[in-house]
């Protein structure tokens, strides 16, 4: 079959440009993103409640709601938080893979099932169920220098001109503005009026529900069918008020004599806000900032494009003075990431080029394995897109490994042809058909247990499951598409254009005499190789004790060696979590964040800062007393520190402002797991008694402990149950007899102090509601409650303090829960010089021995995953050999002959290790990855050698000995040869900077640290296990006819003719 290629030159280039044709469309097809969607999908039910505290919501809202979602199919976890803005919020994380949609109808069912028993309020409001991507995809600053614009207006404008427009846009799930400053018509109420008047909040509400009405009169004019009129005229109204004066002028109670009250003389209206919960400022700059959010499936790349032309569109229209910022865009990483694997992959090219043509010695020679990398990277990526991956940080890390492997085939051909034209003579032509004849069943052997590696890690499941089939498939389609390349174009183009000059006379130029120096000294250098294999390799020990020492090796540096999942990279922006003390003010809270954006812009390498008081980004809650500042750091090449440094800096220069604890957090690891990276731990009140004095207490006795451990750092809760607050003690019998019922006095302090909202208004084509409150200067004190009236059956005015007291205590401000349990949500990150599976380890380690009875941990977001791996890594490993063996077993007919094969590798493992532990990094998703790869890459080699030694058994009758140490002479050459090739492509990236440095720098090191220990101890080691394993071998078969030849040598020369006699054309 191959050989029909040289005589068909044309079809066998077609053939490649076809591959590069099909890769090149996908390339445009195919989405970008930073990595495969691994993010497990999430609901978000959310209800508001306004007035109620943290413990009302949580007890009668957050508990029934709970209850019903609680064992939704495919759910993984779910998490609950209350706060006393009046705000609940409950996240039901399913398992990856689970249809967005079906856990949308589940969670939606099991909502509805309950709707009924919420307060009326909470109906009344709404109970939204969305599906969620907890990451951000874009935050965007409208601010303006404009003095005379504020929040509010800001909030608005951005709310009826731009979320509209950007809803619209495709891949857009959900466009959020922080806070809730939308237009709302205020009124506030003057109790010492309204007590003169003695009118009651319930009046106030019912004439306002009785006179800003929508009008439905009809149409006059309508016939009956008998009479038909002239005209028909449709009787219109002007529906609901919708400026304050209009509110203004609403009768409460009037009388015949024709005196009116009206709301102006109990209250004042003005178009305010709905609620004045965020302060939120840019550069200094009021602002309103903008959350996006995509949709699953999108293409993040597309979308933030699609965005940021339509904000150039709209920033046309801006009023004088207003502009926008984008404080945080995802595909800032990326791209940057993007433009460093592609530049390492120009970078490796070249030098995997310059690698081939010192040992092949002439460009000609090197162009071909050169001309063999592209048409399998470009044809990988219509592979990616028949297997549905993506365009993303582990494809393209594996596009770049695969630069090193792809020349292989193509090398081992070249070199064969070089060896046959110089042995016997033959023209490049008569070589090639010569040299396909021995070396294509190698060239299939090799193949096939490179993709046998990446098999069976392609079928794993979860997080991890999905990296490492990206990884396996993009890796198996350019390998499988370089053994094509190898037996169809690379052949005629050594026929085409390979000159055989061996033996004749080369000119003195420096190139070749150093091109000949090098040859003489490698020649020098195999003498040497043989010398030691003919010392060594009978020597059953010393084969044994290498492989001893090695995998003793590989167990005390694997004990201790950081474990990690996937490394957290500087991704160019960074928050700022800000907590001030439990009941401070929204504006004292703007205050200390506003002192911070100063101390903040004087760091080097700070490009903007964005804050928001009021507003902490890890629950995405509200609070007085919690603050965001997002930082965005200048470009990785306009900086010269990294992420991690300016950090360590922030948080020195955070120290010089009192009143506030400030901790750092770099964005999450992979997009999706939460909104931060570091750990997320969960400390779990399994004891069910509600108590949050006591959850308080074992949180920070917890945490106490947990500091004292070097590996952790950043420790950080919002956890408090020692909020101010005040507990109001209705006397019952003395409200009875003055007429007042509880539910007439709460309902009149709810609307007076937690304000109601019963109407709403249309104003600028958007619908906007109506709030009622007590105006702030009557409820700035707990005692200016005493001093308010309700009116009783009997229609007097009762004060409060008549049969109300108010006790002062301590509470919990934000209620969070997990799993249907209590919990202090508690964030924080490894140590400088430690890795996420240390500090994890250390927390573990910390709650067994000081969690008291009744409390637990649990864990959230990418910590979820990491902590359920247990050792998966070594499973994979195990499995992936276990494959490889069966495949060499029936490649050479025994069970025996591929343990020459497996027991080589240890010394790879070993070296991967090592220079893993040397560089500081962590055994990681990345280094994990390369360990896969090495047993391929190593594999290949000893297959080399094996495939030869057996060859030459079988048809020169040598001993097994002889067989060994002439098939590692022979193959000494093309192991080196593209060994050190990869090793070359992986330079470049042992030595990345900027974006996604760690990941390149692990899978770089961890593949060079194997790749260079297993080759340079492979060489000597495999040939000393065919020896002992060769000999146990030797004589014994299964049955007696049994065809113990490879099997891929078989089926080449059943399918193919092949000249087996010295031809000496010259075509």
């Amino acid at each position: 079959m191959f050989n029909k290629f040289i005589q068909r030159p044309v079809l066998a280039i077609v053939i490649s440009l076809v591959i590069i044709f099909l890769g090149g469309l996908a390339i445009k097809t195919l989405p970008t993103s930073q990595f495969p969607e691994v993010a497990p999908p999430v609901v978000m039910v959310s209800a508001s409640y306004p007035g109620a505290s943290a413990k009302s919501l949580a007890e009668s809202v957050i508990i029934p709601l709970e209850q019903a979602i609680n064992g939704a199919w495919g759910m993984r976890y779910m998490t609950s938080d209350a706060t006393s803005a009046g705000e609940a919020n409950i996240q039901v994380i399913f398992e990856p893979g689970t249809d967005i949609n079906q856990a949308l109808v589940q969670v939606s069912n099991r909502v509805q099932q309950v709707t009924n028993r919420l307060p009326i309020l909470v109906q009344r409001e709404g109970v939204i169920i969305t599906p969620v991507i907890p990451s951000m995809l874009m935050y965007v600053n409208l601010y303006s220098k404009d003095k005379n614009a504020n929040m509010k207006f800001l909030f608005n404008y951005a709310g009826v001109n731009m979320v509209p427009e950007l809803q619209r846009i495709n891949g857009i799930g959900q466009v959020r503005i922080l806070g809730s400053r939308q237009y709302a018509m205020r009124v506030w109420l003057n109790p010492d009026r309204m007590r003169a008047y003695e009118v009651s909040p319930d009046e106030v509400m019912e004439a306002l529900n009785n006179q800003s009405i929508i009008g439905k009169a009809g149409r006059i004019g309508r016939g009956d069918g008998k009479q038909a009129e002239a005209l028909e005229y449709v009787l219109t109204y002007s529906d609901r008020f919708n400026d304050p004066k209009q509110y203004e002028d609403v009768i409460i109670r009037s009388n015949a004599k024709g005196e009116n009250l009206r709301l102006k003389d109990v209250a004042r209206v003005t178009l305010g806000s709905e609620y004045y919960d965020i302060y939120s400022n840019m550069n200094g700059h009021p602002s309103a900032a903008l959350v996006l959010k995509q949709t699953y499936g999108s293409n993040a790349s597309e979308v933030i494009e699609k965005v940021k032309s339509k904000l150039e569109e709209l920033k046309k229209s801006f009023p004088a003075g207003m502009d926008y910022e984008i404080s945080y865009d995802v595909s800032n990483f990326l791209d940057a990431s993007i433009e460093n694997v592609i530049h390492t992959l120009r970078d490796a090219f070249i030098l995997v080029a310059l690698v081939v043509f010192i040992f092949l010695g002439d460009w000609r020679s090197t162009l071909i394995p050169t001309l063999a990398v592209p048409i399998s990277l470009i044809g990988a990526f219509f592979c990616m897109k028949m297997f549905g991956l993506t365009i993303n940080m582990i494809t393209l890390f594996a596009l770049v490994l695969a630069i090193g492997i792809v020349v292989d085939d193509a090398i081992v051909v070249v070199e064969a042809v070089h060896a046959k034209m110089e042995e016997e003579h033959l023209s490049p032509y008569a070589a090639v058909k010569k040299v396909l004849g021995e070396i294509s069943g190698a060239v299939i052997a090799i193949t096939l247990l490179m993709v046998s590696v990446f098999v069976p890690v392609s079928f794993m499941t979860g997080p991890v499951g999905t990296f490492y089939r990206q990884f396996s498939i993009t890796m198996a389609s350019s390998i499988v598409l370089s053994g094509v390349v190898a037996l169809t174009v690379t052949p005629v183009l050594c026929a085409m254009i390979l000159k055989n000059n061996h033996g004749k006379p080369r000119k003195k130029t420096w190139m070749n005499r150093f091109i000949d120096s090098f040859n003489r000294g490698f020649e020098k250098l195999t003498g040497k190789y043989v010398w030691l294999l003919k010392l060594v390799a009978h020597r059953k020990l010393v084969t044994v004790g290498l492989f001893v020492v090695f995998a003793l090796g590989i167990v005390g540096i694997s004990s201790s060696l950081p474990s990690g999942f996937i490394p957290s990279e500087d991704q160019g922006m960074l928050y700022a979590i800000i907590q001030t003390p439990p009941g401070s003010t929204l504006e004292r809270t703007n205050d200390l964040s506003n002192r911070l954006v100063k101390v903040l812009n004087t760091v080097e390498g700070i490009k903007s800062v964005s804050s928001s008081a009021g507003y902490e980004v890890l629950t995405e809650g509200r609070g007085s007393n919690a603050g965001t500042c997002l930082i965005n750091l200048k470009p990785w090449s306009e900086r010269k520190h990294s992420v991690h440094e300016i950090i360590e800096e922030l948080e020195q220069k955070a120290k010089e402002i009192p009143g506030a604890t400030i901790e750092f957090f770099d964005p999450p690891a992979v997009p999706g797991f939460g909104a931060a990276g570091g750990f997320a731990l969960q400390l779990l009140d399994k004891t069910n008694s509600g108590d949050y004095k006591q959850l308080e207490k074992v949180t920070n006795d917890f945490m106490n402990e947990m500091r004292k451990r070097k590996e952790i750092t950043g420790l950080f809760t919002f956890f408090s149950a020692n909020y101010p607050q005040y507990e109001i003690e209705f006397d019952n019998q003395a409200a009875m007899q003055k007429g007042v019922t509880i539910g007439n006095a709460m309902n009149t302090l709810s609307i007076f102090v937690g304000s109601t909202y019963e109407l709403g208004f249309i104003k600028y084509q958007r619908f906007f509601k109506v709030f009622v409150q007590a105006s702030p200067e009557f409820r700035k004190l707990p005692t200016d409650i005493m001093n308010l009236y309700v009116k009783s059956d009997k229609g007097e005015m009762v004060p409060f303090s008549a049969f109300m007291k108010i006790h002062k205590k301590q509470g919990a401000n934000e209620i969070n829960r997990y799993n249907m349990y209590n919990t202090a949500a508690i964030r924080g990150g490894p140590a400088s010089g430690y890795s996420s599976g240390e500090a994890i380890a250390a927390v573990k380690e910390v709650a067994a021995k000081t969690l008291p009875h009744g409390f637990d941990i649990d864990w959230a977001a990418l910590s979820y995953d990491e902590t359920r791996r247990g050792n998966e890594a070594i499973y994979i490993f195990i499995i992936v050999l276990i494959f490889v063996y069966f495949v060499l077993a029936a490649q050479y007919e025994s069970f025996i002959i591929p343990l020459a094969v497996v027991f080589s590798l240890p010394a790879g493992v070993f070296g991967s290790f090592l220079v893993i532990k040397g560089m500081g990094l962590a055994n990681d998703i990345y280094a994990q990855v390369g360990l896969v790869m090495l047993v391929g890459l190593l594999g290949k080699n000893a297959v080399l050698i094996v495939e030869f030694a057996i060859h030459k058994q079988k048809e020169s009758g040598m001993t097994v000995l002889a067989a060994a140490i002439e098939g590692a002479r022979v193959r000494f050459r093309p192991i080196l040869m593209t060994s050190f090739a990869f090793i070359a492509g992986l330079i470049p990236l042992v030595y990345a900077h900027g974006a996604g440095a760690i990941g390149n720098k692990t899978i770089g090191g961890s593949a060079l640290g194997g790749m260079l220990f297993g080759t340079i101890f492979g060489v000597i080691i495999v040939p000393g296990l065919y020896y002992i394993f060769g000999s146990m071998a030797h004589g014994r078969k299964l049955i007696k006819n049994e065809d113990d030849s490879s099997l891929t040598e078989d089926i080449v020369h059943q399918i193919d003719n092949f000249p087996q006699s010295h031809e000496n054309d010259n075509h």
